[in-house]
């Protein structure tokens, strides 16, 4: 077992061929960083004319990898994972893992114990790494597996201080500049729909909504802000329709995602409100070609198409190189108008 067939080309034929080392040869196989872009063209041509296929089962045991990496939400609800963003997620690292020899485990991790169990099952060598989503504030998951030494990056982060690798979007800021949108339009009571507290994302989102009314001389009223259970559809119906009867004039609202904003076009219509002429709604996400809206949602969007490639990108460095210390990349957001504000 391991040994390439007799008559086939080997990697130290794919190495004389571009004029490079063994070594360089396994790292582009193994689609790892540090290799220059000329030198990985020259290697992958010197591959295609040869004809050399990768002996994966050999590398696998002599590297002692599983070639696989879980993706895994921390929701206590399957259904989550057919919403529109997480699919989105999900197809990102998808196509993010496509060149590679690595496969994508999807799994959901709702309990201690089942937390527990993850890790011993990640601990056995059945994967290489773990990519995190929808990490609650309190979640012990990220650390455990830090502390078993499991090469892990997050979507997100849990606070401000976060210790583990994660990608996020610039979430503060994209909020902010979503009200004061609805402020420039000229949009005087402005709601909110956040998501749950217990998250960093939504702290963040709900920021930013302040920070915007703040920077116009306008005093957040606790009374327009509506706290989510979760970034469901639902959540948002029954968000919007208690801001309905607590601020019957308010002329406008954030939803911290698009699914909120979803819920709350709908509640909006069951009330007889026009959108936008009596009230304006934003979401965040943009996953509108995903679940379209009537009127066409505006929205902030953020890039989760490189979100999901730059996740990928760390932990295979990681997987690779085991580099000290945590990092984190957070991408811009874009305001995304369309009819509904």
């Amino acid at each position: 077992m391991g040994r390439q067939r007799p008559g086939t080309p080997t990697l130290e034929e794919v190495a004389a061929l571009a004029g490079v080392g063994r070594g360089t040869v396994s790292r582009v196989v193994n689609n790892a960083a540090g290799v220059r872009d000329s030198t990985r063209r020259a290697v992958r041509q010197a591959i295609t004319e040869l004809g050399y296929v990768p002996n994966l089962a050999a590398r696998s045991l002599a590297g002692h990898r599983a070639d696989a990496v879980a993706l895994v939400m921390t929701e206590p609800d399957w259904r989550l994972f057919g919403e529109p963003f997480f699919t989105e997620v999900v197809h990102a690292v998808g196509d993010a893992l496509t060149d590679t020899p690595v496969q994508l485990l999807l799994t959901l991790v709702r309990t201690d114990t089942e937390r527990q169990r993850f890790v011993e099952y990640a601990r056995g060598g059945r994967v290489d790494g773990v990519l995190l989503m929808s990490v609650h504030a309190e979640d012990a998951l990220p650390d455990m597996l830090a502390k078993a030494g499991l090469p892990t990056v997050m979507l997100g982060r849990r606070s401000g201080d976060e210790t583990i690798t994660y990608v996020d979007a610039d979430n503060t800021a994209g909020a902010r500049g979503a009200v004061a949108h609805l402020l420039d339009t000229g949009r005087a009571t402005i709601g909110a729909v956040s998501g749950p507290l217990d998250m960093y994302v939504a702290q963040c989102r709900l920021r930013g909504y302040r920070e915007a009314l703040e920077g116009a001389g306008v005093t957040p009223a606790s009374s327009l802000v509506v706290e989510g259970s979760d970034f469901t559809e639902q959540s948002g119906r029954r968000a919007m329709a208690d801001l309905i009867s607590r601020r019957p004039e308010l002329d406008a609202v954030f939803a911290a995602s698009d699914t909120l904003a979803a819920g709350a076009l709908d509640a909006l219509r069951a009330a007889g409100r026009r959108v936008p002429r009596d009230v304006a709604v934003i979401g965040f996400d943009d996953v509108h070609p995903a679940r379209p809206t009537d009127p066409p949602l505006t929205t902030v969007r953020q890039p989760l198409g490189e979100i999901g490639r730059t996740m990928v990108r760390l932990l295979l460095e990681e997987m690779e190189d085991s580099p000290a210390g945590r990092r984190s990349v957070v991408l811009p957001t874009e305001l995304v108008v369309r009819d509904s504000a």
